[in-house]
């Protein structure tokens, strides 16, 4: 019992790995190390992060808008309800062409924390190795949010 808990002795004692497995695991495993430094995202790579927060966060907000609008007493609140709706899809396709974009580039982001105290949103990105955290100020998302939704909105009416 005391020789699996020593040294390597976990290797040994496993039927199921072969020796020939526990080396190409222990090359894996030692590869990024022997690789050198992990290039940092480009600018285009940390906008698709970006992008990646803010499109569910204007998808909130517009689905929001959207029912508020659907209780109220407007006469016009079809019309309103309709370019709404027409506007979540445009968000959505660009929200699955980001996702998708993420994945072809192997980045993956995870939201970290949310600090109410300070106002900023927290979230940890990992880009071909190199992993690093990209916050936002709530209010410079709140910004950023209304310039893009002005702008989704033009595009609708061109």
């Amino acid at each position: 019992m005391s020789k699996k808990l020593e040294g390597n002795g976990r290797w040994e004692s496993s039927r199921m790995m072969l020796p020939e497995h526990r080396e190409q695991y222990l090359q894996r495993r030692e590869t990024p190390k022997a690789s050198g430094p992990v290039p940092v995202p480009s600018k285009e790579e940390l906008e698709l992060i970006r992008d990646y927060v803010l499109l569910p966060m204007m998808l909130t907000i517009v689905d929001k808008n959207c029912k508020d609008i659907e209780l109220s007493p407007y006469s016009m609140k079809q019309l309103y309800m309709k370019a709404s709706r027409v506007l979540m899809g445009h968000i959505h396709n660009d929200l699955n062409a980001v996702r998708k974009a993420l994945k072809e580039r192997n980045i993956r982001v995870f939201l970290e924390e949310s600090n109410s105290e300070h106002g900023a949103i927290h979230y940890k990105f990992i880009c071909r190795g190199y992993e690093d955290r990209f916050s936002m100020i709530r209010d410079a998302a709140r910004a950023e949010i209304s310039v893009r939704i002005a702008k989704y909105i033009s595009l609708m009416f061109k």
